[in-house]
């Protein structure tokens, strides 16, 4: 795919969503944390309805460890691996407390360090939090790049490193909550909504579906 295709696909999404935000429900950066560390290999949908409750009371690391991990558990028990879960998110708890002064680092490097972490939870927390234009790599990102040919790879760092350098920087800021949003409702793993895709005739993939789904 040639650069003016990538300046025409994300100048029309751009255009169909000029500010978009991740779907995750949060009032700062702590709960933002442990909303992204409970989405791993769980739906938005169902954090968000485990969280609303969660998050009236806990706010910071502090409330969290007065919680601790047992009543937590009993808010996130509806999500996948929440046990696991549930240690990582007090254990972080702790360290934000005693390292941080309560607050999420905002460092690529501090934030892996924590228990649940890993380079895509990093890179949601570093953009959506603190405005980096960094692009963390999900499974909707993954599909994306690779089937419209935006951004082909065979890891999710290497389609992480590529997004990076071929994204125009006016657009790296929103491109990740672009392309999750593209694949969580039009480029679909199953059948894509070819006939409804703003980008349809710009897309690379061969096998386009003729028909709405």
């Amino acid at each position: 795919m040639n650069k003016q295709k990538r300046i025409e696909i994300f100048t029309r999404l751009r255009a169909a969503n000029p500010h978009p935000s991740t779907e995750l429900e949060y009032s700062n950066p702590f709960q933002l944390l442990v909303a992204v560390i409970l989405s791993a290999q769980s739906t938005d949908v169902g954090v968000n309805k485990a969280t609303r409750e969660l998050f009236r009371f806990v706010k910071t690391p502090s409330d969290m460890l007065r919680l601790g991990e047992a009543g937590l558990k009993r808010h996130i028990k509806t999500i996948g691996l929440y046990n696991t879960k549930a240690k990582n998110i007090i254990r972080t708890s702790r360290i934000l407390e005693k390292q941080y002064h309560g607050q999420v680092p905002d460092n690529r490097e501090a934030l892996e360090a924590l228990p649940g972490v890993g380079r895509k939870t990093a890179n949601v927390i570093l953009n959506t939090a603190f405005g980096e234009p960094v692009i963390a790599v999900d499974t909707h990102i993954f599909r994306v790049a690779n089937r419209t040919g935006i951004a082909p790879g065979k890891t999710v760092l290497e389609v992480e490193k590529r997004l990076t350098r071929l994204i125009p920087d006016e657009f790296k800021q929103d491109a990740h909550h672009w392309l999750i949003l593209h694949g969580r409702y039009t480029c679909v793993a199953r059948t894509p909504k070819c006939p409804q895709c703003i980008i349809r005739d710009l897309c690379e993939y061969k096998h386009k579906t003729a028909t709405a789904a």
